[in-house]
């Protein structure tokens, strides 16, 4: 157990370990000799005692022993003996509050003289001036637009707090008291001033509540969007739970965004843009969190290294994920066609055309919804087990005055320049068939696995010559055809019968010798 020795300072006696001791000893040494031959300095010297014993008092120590650590904090708040070499001093001259200009000052916001933050009490001490003609500037500017109340609230956040001594020492230029707080009363001004500055005193304390209820209410509302827009973020990302989004509206369907990412981009470029991502999205909420929780409890901490480390973190990620995303997106950079077309032999003038694959033989729940300009909506389906994407085709039928039926697929895609969009698009599967009257059309088309979806689209156009009477399988009907004529048609053609005509396909009654 340390040595433990009772000693006298500023009339209270404490109880201090060895180490601690000889670090005061040496303090207290210093500053002896550095006022002994300075007119007032046993003056001086009492004073820094009996701050000091204020200090050990507050601090109270582990088990009222007052330690090293003690005395270094100490020491961090009154300042080192080298920090009092203020002009001035050798004099003894210590001057009035608000007398003669004092040397060498600088600016904190003052906590002995405040109303809301100091900012005026400092401005005062600076300027040798009383703080109470500042406040009325301040207010009189605050009916211009608000401008006195922007330049205060800027203040407020730009000019530090004069916290320690050493810094309440450069703030009045080396005129702080020692021995206790400078506090305003009537004697320190007129009796007007003083007034008015009792009132601004009581507004001010009225003016503090409402603002902490503000900030406690915004800082709420900050926590709380922060907190479930990082729920709702882990959730869609992390556990991929789709529960608050619906697969059936119409627009971007992010709940298997995750998912797509692997289809989308180079297999090593996807887990650094998920990092990347997760990075650039939850290092601001994390800050929102915080930032709230400051707000609410008003707490004070040397966190501006971690703003500063945090921010520039997620700048470096955010810049790291434009690179890698801008250099992934190159690869659609051109977007290009193939087409294929066959001319269809039909024993009869009747053409009857229905499902092959179908859309709900995807047995998979992965999927993404788009909007596109026909009204189909662009659906991705994503098979994670057998590692392909299926994407929905689009129908149209046209009426041609040529005699020959005919089906011609358009193959869409990108790539990095025109002959990779080309050959991308040859690589699309797409399945149809035709067995005597009847055309058997896939619902969907598929991307060969280990393949990336490079903006696929798959069209259909099946031109018919006038005259022919048409049938449509109630599943083609209301997944993938569309049409270019009226929507009578496409709402009433999975019922009878239509005859192709240039003008469009008109609803005709069933008879004999056309039906199956």
């Amino acid at each position: 157990m340390d040595k433990t020795i009772n000693i006298n300072l500023g009339g209270t006696l404490f109880q201090i370990d060895e180490a601690a001791y000889g670090k005061l000893k040496d303090y207290l040494l210093s500053i002896n000799n550095k006022f002994r031959n300075v007119a007032g300095g046993n003056e001086t010297i009492e004073d820094i005692e009996s701050r000091i014993a204020e200090i050990f008092l507050s601090m109270k120590g582990t088990a009222g022993v007052i330690s090293s650590e003690n005395v270094d904090d100490m020491i961090k708040m009154i300042g080192k003996p080298e920090d009092f070499d203020q002009p001035g001093n050798e004099t003894g001259d210590h001057g009035s509050l608000y007398g003669k200009p004092g040397p060498r000052k600088k600016m904190f916001r003052n906590p002995e003289n405040s109303i809301i933050s100091g900012v005026c009490g400092g401005i005062g001490a600076n300027l040798n001036s009383d703080p109470v003609w500042i406040r009325i500037l301040f207010v009189i500017f605050a009916f211009f637009f608000g401008f006195g109340l922007f330049v205060y609230l800027a203040l407020w956040i730009a000019i530090p707090s004069a916290e320690t001594d050493s810094q309440k020492k450069e703030m009045y230029g080396g005129q702080h008291n020692w021995a206790m707080p400078q506090e305003w009363d009537q004697h320190q001004g007129n009796r007007l001033g003083y007034a008015i500055n009792e009132m601004f005193r009581a507004l001010g304390k009225v003016f503090y509540i409402f603002i902490r209820i503000f900030l406690i209410i915004f800082g709420a509302s900050l926590v709380l969007t922060g907190f479930l827009a990082l729920l709702s973020f882990i959730m869609i990302f992390v556990f991929k739970y789709p529960g608050a989004f619906s697969t059936n509206v119409q627009g971007f369907n992010i709940a298997y965004l995750p998912d797509f990412i692997n289809y989308i981009v180079s297999y090593a470029a996807a887990p650094w843009i998920k990092a990347l991502i997760v990075a650039v999205v939850t290092l601001p909420l994390l800050a929102l969190i915080y930032g709230g929780i400051r707000l609410i409890f008003w707490f004070r901490a040397r966190d501006g290294f971690i703003w500063l480390s945090g921010f520039v973190l997620w700048v470096l990620c955010a810049a790291a994920l434009s690179i890698v995303l801008f250099n992934e997106g190159a690869s659609y950079g051109n977007h290009e066609s193939s087409v294929s077309l066959e001319y269809l032999k039909l024993p009869s003038d009747t053409i009857y055309i229905e499902a092959g694959r179908k859309l709900s033989d995807i047995h998979t729940c992965n999927e993404i919804s788009l909007p596109d300009a026909g009204g189909n909506g662009y659906n991705i389906f994503i098979s994670d087990e057998k590692k392909e994407i299926y994407i929905k085709t689009h129908l149209e039928l046209l009426a041609v005055k040529d005699k020959s039926a005919s089906i011609e697929i358009t193959r869409h895609s990108s790539g990095r320049n025109s002959l990779a969009a080309i050959e991308n698009s040859k690589r699309l599967i797409y399945n149809y068939r035709i067995s005597s009257d009847t055309l058997y059309l896939d619902e969907f088309f598929s991307i060969p696995p280990a393949s990336k979806w490079s903006v696929d689209f798959v069209g259909l156009n099946v031109y018919i010559p006038e005259g022919t009477i048409v049938h449509i399988d109630n599943d083609i009907a209301e997944t993938i055809l569309r049409t270019r004529y009226n929507e009578d048609f496409l709402s009433e053609s999975k019922n009878g019968f239509w005859k192709m005509t240039h003008s469009g396909p008109y609803h005709i009654e069933p008879y004999e010798s056309s039906d199956k």
